[in-house]
């Protein structure tokens, strides 16, 4: 039940930043496309709002109670006096530390932040869906799917953690690349057509050309050969590199034939070339719109929140059963200290760098899936080292510690 509050978390935010957008939808002027007051300044409103629930969460927080079978073990001095050293300077638990986020944490991390960050972050960055829609999308896929976490928690009392976690890692890995190319023929089929006919290549100097690597989105670039592919990456336009011969200039070829290139923030003619070849504009009547959050009759929408729904059952698999398994795995007097760095780091660095990490390999490869691979490849990481290394804790009697 614990773990369905982060993601009933990420739904009331998305029913908040709806609300908001629908509430300050009026354009600041009549200037064609002009910004909207959400736009503008609504967008902090959530922010404050989550003072309130801060408040209500502190005042919670200190009503709570340690756990019965610590607070008896506190009663009676047994507790431990070093918790940090006792946890990670002893290699018997410390190895259990490890085994626990590398082969559960971590992909478990991945799965999640893929099946619901990442999947938002697609739609509105990539397919170019608008905000509105792309929210209502992942909203109802959330409302839908929530409930398994329950469902999988009560399977994982009958048949294990273990099997379930792994299993999650497991099928996610093998299918994220279909799915989400099937988002791309439901959300943006002018785009996936585009991505497949339409051929576009950066032809520089290779001394020119650096990495992209931008997780943080600080980095600014100037080498003209950078600075073009960086500007195709953000128009979600597949290009390859061509290194050209040395001191030769960038230029931009759109099925062989060469566009006028300015190492500049907006490139108008690569931008036109690419569109006429079949790439699609802002708006394009194409991609997927909603106009309401009863709109999910079409076939275009249901399919994609049908989609959506299946990454959030990888979530409910992986993230349902993972406290239950990091409480069994530690004992008692060391549990929460033990139980937090693989929690915390799988969850906060391995998941939550995900989506920087991702645009950056997108941003590097002009490959607009390219980013699956880090969710893919640190899930089957997991898988190994879990089916190797985990132990299956479902029957531990956590009292009898």
């Amino acid at each position: 039940w614990i773990q369905t509050t982060a993601t009933l978390g990420l739904f009331l935010s998305l029913l908040v930043i709806l609300a908001c957008r629908t509430w300050l939808a009026t354009p600041i002027s009549d200037a064609p496309g002009a910004p909207t007051q959400f736009d503008v300044w609504g967008w902090r409103i959530p922010f404050l709002l989550s003072v309130i629930l801060l408040g209500i969460s502190v005042w919670i927080r200190l009503k709570l109670n340690e756990s019965p079978i610590f607070q008896k073990m506190k009663d009676e001095g047994k507790g431990s006096k070093a918790p940090l050293t006792e946890a990670f300077a002893n290699w018997s638990n410390a190895k259990i530390v490890i085994i626990a986020l590398v082969g559960g944490v971590m992909g478990q991390g991945v799965v999640w932040y893929t099946g619901q960050f990442y999947a938002l972050f697609f739609l509105q960055s990539i397919l170019k869906v608008d905000g509105y829609t792309a929210n209502l999308l992942i909203a109802w896929s959330l409302l839908l799917g929530t409930g398994f976490f329950i469902v999988f928690g009560v399977l994982s009392d009958k048949i294990g953690r273990k099997p379930i976690i792994l299993g999650g890692c497991l099928i996610a890995a093998l299918t994220f690349f279909p799915i989400f190319k099937m988002i791309t023929t439901n959300a943006n089929p002018a785009l996936e057509k585009a991505i497949e006919t339409v051929k576009v290549e950066v032809v520089a100097d290779p001394k020119g050309c650096g990495d992209l690597f931008n997780p943080v989105g600080t980095r600014v670039f100037t080498a003209p050969c950078d600075t073009a592919r960086a500007y195709l990456s953000q128009q979600s336009v597949k290009y390859s590199t061509t290194y050209g011969p040395a001191g030769s200039g960038v230029k931009v070829v759109v099925n062989g034939k060469d566009v006028p290139y300015t190492a500049a923030a907006s490139n108008p003619q690569v931008l036109a070339a690419v569109q006429a070849a079949g790439y699609p504009k802002a708006g394009d009547a194409q991609i997927v719109k909603m106009s309401n959050p009863f709109d999910i009759f079409r076939p275009q929408v249901a399919a994609i929140i049908g989609l959506l729904f299946i990454l959030v059952l990888f979530v409910t698999m992986v993230y349902g059963p993972i406290a239950a398994m990091l409480v069994e795995l530690f004992p008692t007097k060391i549990r929460y200290t033990s139980m937090s760095l693989p929690y915390h780091i799988g969850n906060g660095w391995f998941g939550g760098m995900l989506p920087l990490l991702a645009t950056a390999m997108v941003a590097a490869t002009g490959d607009i899936y390219y980013g699956l691979w880090y969710p893919i490849i640190v899930a089957l990481i997991t898988l190994v080292i879990g089916a190797l290394f985990l132990k299956e804790t479902k029957d531990r009697d956590i009292h009898q510690d």
